[in-house]
């Protein structure tokens, strides 16, 4: 371990966030929209300060929780605003265009609240569903490393003396270290993955903070440690029932995901016109004043917004399918349509937002690579975002289902 980690590791704040005082109840699609555009500018105003000084969003995410944000998917039975699939991405690519590593922290939230939807029990939702209405946050203790795939996975949940303990070492923790409670995977005394939540601050539990990567440097992604943690039984969903009944869990995560990619091209183009419009001198052989008047600078920004048209336009596309899937009992059919639809709108987000992080710099000159301007954030955070799933499988998912009918595999990350 590095010197400079060893010292930010040792460091990690310990503690465990407060529930906010009041918390907002969001009542529509629309409300939820506005908020996002509300709270952008000001998520955006320290962006760069907090990747470069790898400074947590902790009061930044106790005024999301207090927006009432968290709760958007929680069903109108249950109090929430139950708001689409359209309107959820929309949400995330506004807060990820501000600041994609605090934009980011929320994902696994929504995944567990529709894992809940789907396999809890009446009691559980009601239970979970007001907890997060009331500003609580879920975090995530994610795939282990050192496993033969993202798949599998050592940690156990095994009842002893009467109860439940769980035992393991989890990574690629994204919003963990923010939690209230956190949720994670095992595998049970019959070796069938259930889903857990346990709290934050519970005995045996040890989040530690040793995300190192280049990009996303704020979502605290490291590492939770389980050591023999006492597990609530009312705590546990059966998982495993995931794989054997079509659903949209899977196509919901990638929906997120493929959200805050398409916010990080929104924030790498943006970026881009501002500073060709600002700060770069046109080449020398160009015959103009600015390099706004350049014809290739012209031609190739013009590609780049088609492309990123595009890219907004098959995530829209991809949501309202899901919504349209949702409003009727799930077959195999529409569950294998859902991922489908969605790996195509992860395809182009991808790409456009590694284009477009990339060709900042070509367009906008040497000038752009200066530390004090921190445009690299935007490459740094769609390339270390963007390979949550890769693309090449994406491609492969289409083709065969287009193909040779073959339906997608049901997991998280299709």
């Amino acid at each position: 371990m590095s010197e400079v980690l060893a010292h930010r590791v040792a460091a990690a704040p310990e503690r465990v966030a407060p529930v906010p005082g009041k918390v907002h109840v969001v009542r529509s699609d629309t409300e939820a929209i506005d908020i996002a555009h509300a709270l952008a500018p000001e998520f955006a105003a320290e962006a760069a300060l907090r990747d470069a000084q790898r400074r947590l969003p902790w009061d930044e995410l106790d005024r999301y929780s207090a927006s009432g944000l968290g709760g958007i998917t929680v069903p109108r039975a249950f109090g929430g605003a139950g708001v689409a699939y359209a309107t959820l991405a929309e949400v995330f690519r506004i807060l990820c265009a501000a600041d994609p590593s605090l934009g980011q922290i929320p994902q696994n939230q929504f995944g567990v609240l529709e894992v809940i939807r789907e396999l809890g029990s009446p009691q559980q939702q009601a239970r979970v569903f007001a907890a997060v209405l009331a500003g609580e946050r879920l975090g995530n203790a994610g795939p282990e490393r050192g496993t033969a795939t993202i798949l599998h996975q050592r940690t156990r949940l095994t009842r002893r003396d009467g109860g439940l303990r769980l035992s393991g070492r989890r990574y690629y923790s994204t919003g963990a270290l923010f939690a209230h409670w956190i949720p994670t995977r095992a595998l049970d005394d019959d070796d069938r993955p259930v889903m857990l939540w346990v709290a934050r601050g519970a005995p045996g539990v040890r989040v530690i903070d040793d995300w190192s990567s280049f990009g996303q440097r704020t979502t605290a992604s490291g590492s939770v440690v389980f050591d023999d943690v006492e597990v609530d039984p009312d705590n546990v969903v059966p998982a495993w029932q995931l794989a054997d009944r079509p659903g949209l869990t899977g196509p919901v995560s990638q929906l997120i995901q493929a959200s805050i990619d398409a916010g990080i091209a929104a924030a790498a183009i943006d970026d881009t016109v501002r500073f060709v419009r600002e700060h770069a001198r046109p080449w020398m052989d160009s015959g103009v004043a600015r390099a706004a008047d350049d014809p290739y600078v012209i031609q190739a920004l013009g590609r780049l917004q088609i492309d990123r048209h595009a890219a907004d336009a098959v995530l829209r596309d991809a949501a309202r399918t899901l919504d349209r899937i949702a409003a009727q009992p799930v077959t195999a059919a529409a569950s294998a349509e859902a991922s489908v639809a969605v790996a195509q709108a992860k395809i182009l987000t991808t790409e456009i937002a590694l284009a477009a992080a990339e060709k900042l710099f070509e367009l906008a000159g040497s000038a752009a690579t200066r530390a004090q301007h921190a445009l690299d954030r935007h490459w740094r955070n769609a390339r270390t975002h963007t390979l949550h799933d890769p693309v090449r499988w994406k491609y492969h998912l289409i083709g065969n289902h287009v193909l040779n009918g073959v339906p997608p595999r049901r997991h998280q990350w299709n």
